[in-house]
């Protein structure tokens, strides 16, 4: 097993190579710079979803469609999220941080613009899957970043800053879909978000450093064996290695249990124009945005304090075993955001807008959108941590084949979400999310309770933490 702490070897010709903590290499200061900067591509994926969401009744008459057809723009953007995620992240292991952002920027920009002039359904929904991949490193290789500059018991505070700072936009975007759909239209919000991806792209490329752990890169390597690099074309590396990590049952249950966890989320948002909006008559756009906006701010909430709270468990029950750490400390949060206010949340939430009409109603139904974005948040941040925990040296792919295989369950089951709830109802269609959760709370407690005994079953070169 590689150490979590693995040293770095640095030698100068003639000279006994000395061991450096390779957490060291940056400055208080260059670490929150580049905090700062990937917080900011990881608000880029959220942009792109809140900002379409709210604008799909317009989106639909304006090319002729249905919501439901509409919305599977969504399920197919997930799907392409998830192979995105794989593609950065193997590249981004052979050749490092840096150069997946700067390729994968462009790549936003030029999809956005191609949504914002789309005529028809076909290219809107090939313009949405290049929008998805070239978004894709903002959540996948942020976290690596955060992994590569941080130390185990930094490392949930930390993730917690770039996880709430990206979350920002789960508040904003809405509203400002919203707004851009009622004065303006859907499509110029698109417009916005090249424009962003532009000014994201020459602030990375004049101020992101290499993040990855000198001489770990697949390039590294390549070199150190004398082989010569071609100039006119990329190294090929299959993007579907990383899958090869879903050979751990760790990462099949934490997959699945976060997928249930988000799957509420989407229950509550993806339907929200033709259920609380429709139930309380609320018709104007920007309201309708604004409806999302709760949910977001829950997230902004809760992901500095379950950063800082999980490193405070890590350090706690490390302690209790005498300085033995197990890496399932950090899904102890989880368990409470799994039992209790993820479940209730979507639960009460089909329960209030069948049953209770007028104001109350649509306040109760705001504030179990904030219950939900909180719940999400504390069960699911700690698995982000927990992933870089056991798997350093394979942070980005560990991540990666992560978000694959959620994308592709979640990719399933939104575009079964407005069928559902047209066939069966919102009672239904939310209970079932609800009980969905709760198994996920189960699979959470496994995963803590034989963890240890999992990740001896199948080496796929878990951290030590020594």
């Amino acid at each position: 097993m590689s150490s979590e702490r693995t040293p770095l070897l640095q030698a100068e010709s003639g000279d006994v190579p000395k061991l450096e903590d390779v957490y060291s290499r940056f400055s208080p200061m260059q670490k929150r710079a580049t905090v700062a900067m990937i917080s900011c591509c990881g608000l880029l994926p959220f942009l792109v979803s809140g900002c379409f969401v709210p604008s799909i009744p317009q989106i639909a008459r304006d090319l002729n469609s249905t919501g439901p057809i509409i919305g599977l723009a969504i399920s197919l953007s997930v799907l392409a999220s998830s192979f995105g995620a794989l593609w950065v992240s193997s590249y981004s292991t052979f050749y490092g941080r840096r150069p997946v952002y700067l390729c994968s920027l462009p790549l936003f920009f030029i999809s956005s613009l191609g949504v914002a002039v789309s005529t028809n359904v076909p290219q809107l929904l090939t313009w949405r899957i290049l929008q998805a991949i070239g978004v894709s490193p903002g959540l996948a290789i942020g976290v690596a970043v955060v992994g590569d500059m941080y130390r185990l018991e930094e490392r949930g505070q930390a993730m917690g800053i770039f996880q709430s700072a990206s979350l920002i936009s789960c508040a904003l975007a809405p509203p400002l879909g919203g707004i851009s759909a009622h004065y303006f239209s859907w499509r110029i919000s698109q417009l916005i978000l090249s424009a962003v991806a532009l000014c994201m792209f020459l602030v990375m490329l004049a101020l992101f450093p290499e993040t990855s752990h000198p001489g770990t890169r697949g390039l590294d390597k390549y070199k150190a064996e004398g082989k010569i690099l071609p100039t006119w074309r990329p190294i090929y590396i299959n993007p579907l290695q990383a899958l090869r990590l879903l050979r751990s049952p760790i990462l099949i249950i934490i997959s699945i249990a976060c997928c249930a966890m988000l799957l509420t989320d989407y229950i509550m948002l993806i339907p929200l124009p033709y259920t609380i909006a429709a139930r309380y008559n609320i018709t104007n756009e920007i309201l309708i945005g604004a409806c999302y906006s709760p949910l977001g701010l829950g997230n902004i909430v809760a992901a500095p304090v379950v950063g800082h709270m999980v490193d405070r468990i890590v350090v706690k029950y490390r302690a209790k075993r005498g300085g033995i750490w197990s890496p399932e400390d950090r899904l102890r949060l989880s368990l409470w955001g799994a039992a209790i206010p993820v479940p209730l949340s979507v639960l009460l939430s089909g329960l209030v807008t069948r049953y209770v009409a007028g104001p109350i109603g649509l306040t109760l139904n705001i504030f179990l959108l904030f219950m939900n974005g909180i719940g999400v948040v504390m069960s699911m941040n700690p698995c982000s941590s927990y992933l870089v925990d056991i798997l350093q040296s394979r942070s980005a792919e560990s991540r990666a084949a992560y978000i694959a295989f959620r994308s592709i369950l979640m990719s399933l089951a939104v575009s079964a979400i407005l069928p559902m709830i047209d066939t069966y109802g919102i009672i239904v269609t939310n209970t079932l999310a609800a009980i969905l959760a709760w198994i996920g709370f189960s699979l959470f407690w496994v995963t803590i309770r034989y963890g240890e005994r999992m990740r001896a079953w199948i080496d796929i070169g878990y951290s030590t933490g020594k």
